[in-house]
């Protein structure tokens, strides 16, 4: 990567590809979420040449190193290194649309030159999480939701008396647990399902958006 001497029209961030769209006939728009500098929209010329070394970095779920210039009024990719291209998510339908979904909540809340480190850590934490398959589609959706709404400052606690001992156990340790340990734990089916109500109910009341996503999740039954 260049040094700090370079340039400084240059800036290099660590994070993640969580939206790629196309531009004109050969560019790409990609959306970044880092971790210096929030989430950052950048153009990618050239990357929809079969010959562009941008082609492969500016694919979604995307994490390494980015190299950008800013400019007067947007950034520019010039260089990526990928330490993970999560390329499962090309052969695994249901945990890809899980996963999108993910992408599509960050590209949502998340804001240019804030602090998103905690969202792009869990991000990525919940992607390993679809990847390894020690924990059910559903529950890893309904811990990212929980948790993203924790890291938001919009969590509350509910009332215990609603809920089973097992469920508000649940709970708080979604809310607290290390991120490196979030996704150790699994739930009987009833727990399971108090779980996604409230997850569910959290979402809807921090954030009045409908995300495109969730229809197709409705229909695969997540």
């Amino acid at each position: 990567m260049a040094g700090q001497n370079e340039n400084r029209s240059y800036i290099e961030v660590t994070g993640m590809v969580i939206g790629s769209r196309p531009i004109g006939e050969h560019d790409r728009r990609v959306v970044l979420l880092t971790k210096e500098r929030g989430k950052i929209s950048a153009f990618a010329r050239g990357a929809r040449r079969p010959n562009s070394a941008l082609v492969a970095a500016t694919g979604l779920f995307c994490y390494g190193k980015f190299r950008l210039f800013s400019g007067r009024d947007a950034y520019t990719l010039t260089e990526a290194y990928i330490d993970n291209y999560f390329e499962f998510f090309r052969t695994h339908v249901e945990e890809a649309a899980v996963a999108s979904y993910f992408l599509e909540v960050m590209e949502y809340i998340t804001r240019e030159n804030n602090d998103e480190a905690a969202l792009l850590l869990l991000t990525y934490a919940s992607l390993r999480a679809l990847e390894n398959g020690k924990v059910p589609i559903s529950l890893v959706r309904n811990i990212f939701e929980i948790r993203t709404v924790v890291i938001e400052g919009e969590f509350m606690e509910p009332n215990p008396g609603k809920y089973s001992d097992t469920v508000m156990y649940a709970l708080r340790y979604i809310a607290t647990a290390p991120v490196g340990r979030l996704y150790g734990f699994t739930l009987e089916e009833e727990a399971a399902k108090e779980i996604a109500h409230l997850a569910a109910r959290y979402m809807e009341h921090s954030y009045a958006h409908h995300f495109v996503s969730l229809d197709v999740i409705a229909a695969m039954g997540y």
